[in-house]
């Protein structure tokens, strides 16, 4: 008995292909840039919603002892409680194979703020944030 709905698609050297999935499966995306990934967790303690200790082992003292002393303000937290603040951009330059200097752009309710930070390598691998700075418009 002969089919109504035509051939059949096949693939190369004519084996049958399955019309009903996509022949090319979504790839995984990849990680995050460094600086996406540090701008993303300083946006989360700097608008209070997680606390400064998640940054640890990622900032060195001198930074941390500044984000310690930010945090609490939670300068980034939307007035009236808005919507959650997110990142808009974020931008890195490398002055040195060994550092990032990066800056971000966060939409706070109808702002938009900017902080930038500077990561260096660590010998072991891996990335520490060094310094901080978030704009100075409350």
């Amino acid at each position: 008995m002969l089919s109504n709905r035509g051939p059949r698609p096949t693939g190369p050297a004519g084996r049958r292909v399955d019309s009903r999935h996509p022949r090319h499966r979504s790839r995984p995306s990849p990680p995050p840039r460094p600086q996406e990934w540090f701008a993303g967790r300083l946006l989360l303690v700097l608008s209070g919603q997680r606390p400064v200790t998640i940054l640890l082992g990622h900032v060195r003292d001198t930074a941390y002892e500044q984000l310690g002393q930010l945090a609490p303000l939670a300068p980034l937290r939307p007035e009236g409680g808005g919507p959650a603040p997110r990142l808009l951009l974020v931008r890195g330059s490398c002055p040195a194979s060994s550092a990032i200097e990066a800056c971000a752009l966060v939409r706070v309710g109808e702002r938009t703020r900017a902080l930038a930070f500077r990561l260096e390598r660590r010998p072991g691998g891996g990335w520490r944030c060094t310094a901080v700075e978030l704009d100075t418009v409350p």
